[in-house]
């Protein structure tokens, strides 16, 4: 992975990346707007997801809550998620298939919200009933599930392994909403990875100094 990001940025430079740079400069809009006292309400409108919200009117807004930042959150933290994660993903399994797992994470997190809200704080896997107002944006739970793509498609088990330990560790440290949701997003790309594993190519080892196999 090292090597084919290098070789690209190395060639190409910042034009390696320009999905992720607009998703940046996308996100970076969000805020300055979402901040202002005639913009908040507009952005809530396009991209505000709460589990309250009826699961049509959510997939309408999931396209464009992935690049507005959680309003509880420091927008660099979500800035510098996007630009590393996002980057390395672009460049090392195209722009259209970063975007694919990615919306897959995401979904996969809204998906659960309502899901735990229903099971209920009782169960191992419920959510409290004041969740279902929680603002649920940011392009956390994407970050998570393109990490652990990444490291299938290159074999870096060991690094998918702690990635997934540290989720868990933040679950247990701070029990809410967006730590079980990032939980589901890996679960969910997980489940993509094993797909692709039993009817898609295999992922092979990338020779050092060479860009990934198709």
């Amino acid at each position: 992975m090292f090597w084919t990001v290098r070789d690209a940025l190395v060639r190409d430079r910042w034009r390696a990346i320009p999905m992720t740079l607009g998703a940046v400069c996308l996100t970076s809009v969000f805020q300055i707007v979402q901040n202002t006292s005639w913009g908040f309400q507009p952005v809530q409108d396009l991209g505000s997801v709460k589990a309250v919200d009826p699961f049509w009117l959510a997939l309408l807004r999931t396209p464009l809550s992935l690049f507005v930042p959680a309003l509880d959150l420091p927008v660099w933290g979500a800035l510098a998620q996007m630009l590393l994660v996002f980057g390395i993903a672009e460049i090392c399994i195209g722009w259209w298939r970063t975007l694919v797992i990615g919306y897959v994470a995401t979904l996969a997190g809204t998906t659960y919200a309502r899901i735990g809200v229903a099971l209920g704080p009782e169960h191992p896997f419920g959510l409290p009933l004041s969740d279902r107002i929680v603002n649920d944006t940011g392009p956390s739970a994407a970050v998570v599930g393109l990490a652990i793509y990444l490291c299938w498609r290159y074999r870096a088990y060991l690094t998918g392994a702690l990635v997934i330990l540290a989720m868990i560790g933040e679950v247990l440290i701070k029990n809410n909403l967006a730590g079980k949701e990032h939980l589901a997003a890996i679960a969910a790309v997980m489940a993509v990875c094993v797909v692709r594993a039993q009817w898609g190519p295999v992922p092979s080892r990338v020779p050092l100094g060479q860009g990934p196999q198709p």
